[in-house]
Parts: structure tokens; sequence; C-alpha cells
């Protein structure tokens, strides 16, 4: 009996024995972890929103696959001292350190990962490059804003939505001057007059009119109906009707193109400034927009005038609408401006560039010539610019 449990305690103490050598074996034998790659990437900066476009593009996981990790930056982006952190697999190491001060300037920085047994290395190249998003915004003009000239009470004027929601005056017409000529005629018999009869709401309607006895006297038969940015001098135009429109208004956005709709009926007989008839002659309207440079070569201050407006050799852009014909109902229009000229990104942001936009509803009515009952019906304008972000 006393041998019996004797030989059972030996037994037990063998097993217990036996047992720990296995687990031992079992600790001695695991092997050191041989992966060696970025999981993630992380870039915190003190100012997120300068830096990144979203603010979730601070930080990705990185596949498996990829070898080559790009961040995306705004173009200002400072790229001389960024310390990306990394998330590596467990006992990796990497070179150089997650953490430290990189210049990615130059282009990629380099980094070595090594496994936890130092059997295995991947190198990954890290760039943090600068991006330049282009951001559309739309200008809207949709003529819903106008009243009767607040001092002669006799003809229409229109105010522009600023971008605090207050009313401007950039929008001007010749209504003044046709004043002058005919000073009898209502309100509704003006060249520029508002219409309720819009593509959406109310919109702008532009007619060619007969002048009169005074129009024939000073040999200005017609008035078109026009309308753009900038300012009429009515003093000079009777003297000199090209000065009389100053076109143009400061403008600090990169226009890329204008669209609205626009309906045109041309008057029954065309006839030249002197009043003939011109056989075979069909009146058209006209419709462009001008972005010039707001100094002369001196660094004086100009405008562009009616007889330089298309023309002038401190124009960038124009776009226009090649033929603006008879049409049977609102018409659409698109049309891209066309750069001669590199911009100045610093004298735009300075306000040294004007932009104007011009409607009119005889396109030779700068110099009295076309058909009266001309008439340009324009809506919905909007001029979509670009900026970099």
């Amino acid at each position: 009996m006393r041998y019996w449990i004797l030989d059972i305690q030996k037994m037990l103490l063998m097993g217990v024995a036996a047992t720990s050598l296995l687990l031992t074996s079992c600790f001695k034998d695991e092997p050191l972890n041989a992966e060696c790659d970025i999981e993630r990437i992380s870039l915190h900066v003190d100012n997120p929103e300068e830096v990144f476009f979203q603010l979730s593009d601070s930080a990705r996981t990185v596949s498996y696959t990829d070898s080559v990790i790009t961040i995306e930056v705004r173009n200002h982006t400072d790229l001389t001292a960024l310390a990306p952190q990394f998330t590596i697999t467990d006992g990796a190491t990497i070179v150089p350190a997650s953490g430290s001060v990189q210049d990615f300037s130059n282009g990629p920085v380099t980094y070595t990962v090594t496994s936890q047994d130092g059997n295995w290395s991947r190198r990954y190249t890290v760039a943090i490059v600068p991006r330049v998003m282009v951001v559309n915004d739309t200008i809207c003009y949709d003529f819903e804003h106008f009243e009767l000239e607040p001092k002669a009470n006799k003809y229409y004027v229109w105010h522009n939505v600023l971008a605090d929601g207050s009313l401007g005056n950039d929008w001007v017409n010749g209504n003044a001057g046709f004043q002058l000529s005919k000073g009898s005629a209502k309100p509704e018999e003006y060249p520029s007059v508002p219409c309720k009869e819009g593509y959406e709401g109310y919109c702008l309607q532009l007619t060619t009119r007969d002048t009169g006895s005074f129009g024939v006297m000073v040999n200005k038969r017609i008035a078109a109906g026009n309308f753009f940015l900038g300012e009429f001098d009515v003093s000079v135009a009777l003297k000199d009707a090209m000065r009389s429109t100053r076109f143009g208004i400061p403008f600090t956005g990169h226009p890329v193109k204008m669209t609205g709709y626009y309906q045109y009926t041309p008057g029954t007989k065309y006839q030249d400034k002197n009043g003939k008839e011109v056989a075979g002659m069909t009146d058209k309207g006209s419709i462009y927009a001008v972005l010039y440079r707001n100094h002369d070569a001196n660094g004086n201050p100009m405008v562009l005038f009616g007889d330089d407006v298309q023309t002038n050799a401190n124009i960038v852009a124009i776009a226009k609408v090649q033929d603006v014909h008879p049409t049977n109902g609102w018409t659409p229009w698109d049309i891209t401006f066309n750069y001669t000229k590199e911009l100045d990104e610093q004298l735009l942001a300075n306000k040294g560039y004007s932009l104007t936009i011009v409607f009119s509803s005889s396109f030779m009515g700068d110099v009295f010539e076309g058909a009266v009952g001309s008439q340009l019906m324009i809506d919905k304008v909007r001029l979509i610019c670009s900026h970099e972000e």
C-alpha cells in the first residue's frame, strides 16, 4: 500500500515536470514577427484647415500592396518641416523614426520598415504633394431689382445684389441719354425697361428706339437699348457719345464662362447713321463680356469706351455670343472666356482688372445704326468664375 502511494506521487511529479518542460519549449520556439508594414499614416499640423482640403485628409489607412504613400495638401503649404506619424506592424521598427521632422519640399522621403525578427525589411516612398483645387463661384444676375430713377422719375434703373445681400449700382444703361432727345416719352417707351415675361420672374427688355426730330438734328437718329457694367456719363452724351459709355467695374474673380437666356426680334428696316435704309441688312443683338487691366503702361487708371471696348490693348479676355439671331422663344447661351494674355494673380487680388458685361439690341447701335423696333430680352445671366484653393 505504501509503495503504491509513493508510485502515484512519483508519477504526478513526473507529469508536472513534463508539462513544465513542454510549456517552456513552446515559449522558446514561438517565432518573432516577420511582418514589416506601414498600416496607417497621419499628419498633425497646427492649422489643419489651411493645409488640408478636408480634415479627414490628414490621415489614411495604407493598403498592404502600397509602397508609395501620397498625401495631398493645399498649394501654399510649407513642406519643409513636417512630421508624419506611422502605425506599423507589431515589433517592427521604422527609419526615419515615426514623428520625426522631415523636409518634403524637395520630393518624397524614403522610409524603411524592418521586421521584429530582423530578417525582413520594406521600403516606402512617402510624398506630401501640394495640389491646386479649382473652385467655381457663380455670380447671378436676374434683373429683379429696379425702380424709376429717383430724381427724374422718367426712366428705369437697376440694382445688382452684392455679396453681403445689399443692392449695388453696377448696371447702367443709356436711358438718361434718351431723355435728352425724347423727354416726353413714358418710362415704358425708353430703350431699357423691365418686362414681366422673363424666363423666370422679370427680365430685361432692350429696344432700339427712334430719337425723333432732335435725333435727326444732331444726326443720332436711333438709340439702341443698351445695358452694361460700368458708368454712363450723360454730360458728354451729345458731344461725344463714345466717351459717354465707360465700361467696366473693378473685379477680383477669374471669369471662366457666362451663361444666360435671350430672345431676339430684329426690327423691319435697318438704317445707317444718316437714316437711309440698307437693303438686305438685318439687325442683330450683342451679348459679350470683357476683362481688362484697368491701368495703362504708366500706371494711370483707365476704362474702356465705346470705341475700344473690344479692341483695347489692355484686354486680356473676351467672351462673346457670335450671332445673336432671331429666336422663337427663350434661347440659352453658354460662352467661354478666350484669354489672350495671362492673368497676374496678385494684380487680380488687388483689383487691377475690370470686367464689363454688355447687352445691346442693335450690334451697331454705338454708331447709331440699326433697326427701330429691334428687341433683345435678357434673363438669368450667370457669370462663372474660378479660384484656387
